[in-house]
């Protein structure tokens, strides 16, 4: 039986999100009414479309729902929505994104009558701020959130994906919320209003680089196709037979990367030794590695790296990626039926392994109702309490995860009010607090002052246990006999060989919920391949479908796949709590990383699987929209997003253009008339946008009614007028690196954001009181601890860390 298979949703209005994050519900056998109006969601027209014009995008978004067709005009279609949303657990609305002809209900009088009632709606960027009404697009929203600038060639245009993006991240970020309320409700019988921000679920992608800006300054920029700042060489190349995708981040890998090219004068040369340096001397290192890459294949490679571990992934087109046996195998890739056609689609990436997702579905049909395999009765809840705990307040998680994807699951969930305690050892700390181990890095406590590291771990108690000696084994086995979830991710063996496996904890506590968040998965035959985000996303299929028609697979400028594996998890680890809150029982969760990413190729996935013809490339236009791009604007490498995502914003922009003629021309009236003049679009609009500085640009266009967005950078964000507005980012003031901004979750229940309740810790500052206040030791077991370095609050510099290696050998 499905873990979610005791609830009853409706999904209104038109909106990615909320159809996403409805289809997850439903991938665990929740029973999810799409309420739509008599012409089908408006999502039921995007491109790219099968043969028989059935949109992939809609077809991934809504298998395994049932549809209810509700006409405005009738006058008993409010009755009927009252009845449907007055009879459900979770009321999912995007009206604020498009009402499609949702019929109008007094929700207030429902959950009067339904205090249990969990609602979650959303808009583009929240009810309130500079930036309330604007029109908005997937691509307009990511100019804004600091995604798009970045990516492309350095004279620009920047080069962006197409649309799809916001609506799985708002769709994650929608069933964390709705998720973590039916855990609130589980205990304090409340339901629960969430408000959620399309703009700043997007920012979750690009967090960490908008804080790095804020330690660094302002010196990232766009220096061209496939590469990026920090490090190099991380990106995407050619090979013999196939592209593939390197990421070369510490000095070791440099060195193997070279070696494995037999260019033994760049592994030995002192002034490469850092990714920094390297990005100096691009060109003549391309000149040395393109040619050397060429003599073998993408899958060759591979099997070398994998040798020398080498974070290195063949790129795959869409074939290649629904050939992939293993994701098939996985359930990665799944069976979906679209009307009379069959095909795959990504499916679910929440791999719990004790209550499995479905693999795949039926996409309904307007007004078809689907049978659900193994309905379960619906809980009974707790009367409602008056009372304002947290959701998760209650919940126990203990965390090995180091980071960005594994601390970002559980920041959300300290966020939420869950007791995290962050597990680290003085040997190996987080490495988001830095690598390096000379003396004066180490003295100086720099492992401290990184911002990174606190913007993923606030909300959080933090020890220290080397879990290679009996004793901190031991201690951690205590620990986790009263948890609820245990989160790492390392590499697949790295906690079974301490003795830390599922096997031996769900014996020590059968509630206990585990989830491993690796890269290619526990069972995969890549189970031992080096990866970062970067890795993750260049092995999704995603960077295939972005870029110019005949161009290489493009990549983003940030580490992509570890947020989105961070969010995955979060939703993953909320499904298995559910489950066992009702059972008992606790489950394994077998997280694969680069399936995470998976989704955001899905529509082409659908669409090749059923069709057979190559995905089109559009560049920075799109397939619906006309125009739609990426335009200068004046002053250097200025830039804003123009969508016309509706007809009626088209004779508004010819006007601003100056164009009367074209605003009255009935050829012109809808996009594929304009597709036909779409290069001289373009050139008017560049001709009037690089004339102005791009917020007058913008401000100019929304006056209109026209999407539009300033392709922001990571660093404009922390002075960007709607987060401020918003009170998005949070100032921390904590020990080390004094105050500092923090983002906040992109949903809320009130007002404002959920509130940071405590600063990140510092190494090892929880010791005492978890050790000895919830584990119950004493002063002098404490200190002896300290003294045989079990526990500790100081990071080892190098030489400390090769006598204890040496010590435990001995």
């Amino acid at each position: 039986m499905g873990a979610l298979s005791h609830l009853r949703i409706v999904e209104i209005g038109s909106a990615a999100a909320t159809s996403y994050c409805a289809r997850l519900f439903a991938d665990f056998g929740a029973d999810v009414q799409k309420v739509e109006p008599p012409a089908g969601d408006p999502l039921r027209r995007t491109a790219p479309l099968t043969p028989q014009g059935h949109s992939a995008w809609f077809g991934f978004l809504n298998f395994n729902k049932s549809s209810v067709v509700l006409d405005q005009s009738d006058v008993s279609a409010t009755s009927r929505l009252r009845e449907l949303i007055a009879g459900c657990d979770i009321l999912l609305d995007g009206r604020g994104i498009d009402a499609a002809n949702c019929p109008g209900v007094d929700l207030d009088a429902i959950k009067r009558n339904n205090p249990g009632l969990i609602h979650l709606d959303l808009a583009w960027f929240g009810d309130h701020g500079p930036y309330a009404n604007f029109a908005a697009t997937d691509s307009t929203i990511r100019a804004l959130s600091g995604l798009v600038k970045l990516v492309g060639p350095e004279q620009g245009p920047p080069m962006h994906a197409p649309d799809f993006q916001t609506g799985i991240l708002g769709g994650l970020w929608g069933f964390i919320a709705a998720a973590s309320s039916v855990l609130g409700r589980m205990q304090d019988g409340r339901g629960r209003s969430s408000h959620l921000s399309l703009f700043e679920a997007s920012i979750a992608v690009t967090e960490y680089i908008m804080f790095e800006a804020f330690q660094r300054g302002d010196i990232m920029r766009r220096i061209g196709v496939n590469r990026f700042w920090p490090t190099f060489p991380v990106g995407i190349y050619e090979t013999k037979q196939g592209w593939l995708g390197v990421t070369t981040v510490t000095p070791a890998q440099w060195r193997a990367f070279c070696e494995m090219l037999d260019l033994t004068d760049l592994r030995d040369d002192p002034t490469l030794v850092m990714g920094v340096d390297r990005l100096q001397r691009v060109a003549e290192i391309e000149g040395k590695i393109l040619p050397k890459l060429k003599q073998r294949s993408a899958q060759e490679w591979f099997a070398e790296g994998l040798k020398r571990k080498i974070p290195i992934v063949p790129v795959p087109e869409i074939a290649g990626l629904i050939a992939d046996e293993e994701k098939l195998a996985r359930g990665a890739i799944v069976p979906i039926t679209v009307g009379d056609e069959t095909g795959l689609s990504a499916g679910t990436m929440q791999r719990l392994t004790g209550t499995p997702p479905l693999r795949g579905g039926r996409v309904p049909d307007l007004g078809e109702q689907q049978a659900r395999p193994e309905a379960a009765p619906r809980a009974p809840a707790p009367k409602p309490a008056p009372t304002d705990r947290l959701p998760l307040e209650g919940i126990r998680v203990v965390d090995f995860s180091m980071g960005w994807a594994g601390p970002i699951c559980t920041r959300t969930l300290a966020d939420l009010g869950a007791d995290v305690v962050k597990i680290e050892a003085t040997q190996y700390p987080d490495w988001w607090r830095g690598v390096d181990r000379r003396p004066a890095y180490v003295l100086e406590q720099m492992y401290e002052k990184s911002v990174r590291y606190c913007i993923m771990n606030r909300n959080k108690r933090g020890i220290t246990l080397d879990l290679t000696r009996p004793k901190g084994l031991a201690l951690a086995k205590r620990l986790l006999a009263d948890a609820d979830l245990v989160v790492d991710n390392y590499s697949v063996e790295v906690l079974p060989k301490l003795g830390l496996g599922y096997d031996v904890l769900s014996k020590i506590n059968p509630k206990l919920v585990m989830m491993s968040m690796s890269a290619f998965g526990a069972g995969s035959v890549h189970r031992d391949c080096r990866a970062y985000g970067s890795t993750l996303e260049q092995g999704s299929g995603l960077p295939s479908v972005v870029g110019d028609p005949g161009g290489p697979p493009v990549m983003s400028h940030t580490a992509f796949g570890d947020a989105v594996g961070g969010l995955n998890g979060a939703a993953a680890v909320l499904t298995a709590l559910i489950h066992a809150r009702l059972t008992g029982q606790g489950q394994f969760i077998d997280l694969a990383q680069i399936e995470c990413m998976m989704p955001f190729a899905a529509p082409w996935i659908v669409a090749h699987s059923i069709g057979g013809r190559p995905p089109a490339k559009y560049g920075n236009r799109h397939p619906d929209f006309v125009p739609h791009g990426c335009f200068r604007c004046d002053g250097e490498d200025n830039w804003i997003v123009v969508a016309v995502s509706d007809d009626a914003m088209w004779p508004r922009l010819a006007q601003l253009l100056g164009r009367e003629d074209w605003a009255t021309d009935e050829t012109l009236k809808a996009a594929a008339g304009r597709r036909a003049v779409e290069a001289e679009i373009e050139a008017a609009i560049t001709a009037w946008t690089s004339a102005r500085d791009p917020d007058a640009v913008m401000a100019a266009l929304q006056a209109e009614g026209i999407a539009s967005g300033v392709a922001r950078l990571p660093i404009d964000l922390l002075q960007d007028p709607q987060l401020h507005a918003r009170d998005f980012i949070q100032q921390v003031d904590r020990a080390f690196i004094g105050k500092h901004p923090q983002p906040s979750m992109p949903f809320r229940e009130g007002d404002a954001p959920f509130a940071i309740r405590s600063v990140p810790p510092t190494l090892g500052e929880h010791n005492r009181e978890i050790l000895s206040g919830m584990l119950g030791l004493s002063d002098a077991e404490l200190e002896e601890l300290s003294r045989e370095g079990i526990i500790g609050t100081e990071m080892l510099m190098e030489e400390q860390l090769v006598k204890e290696k040496k010590r435990a050998a001995g």
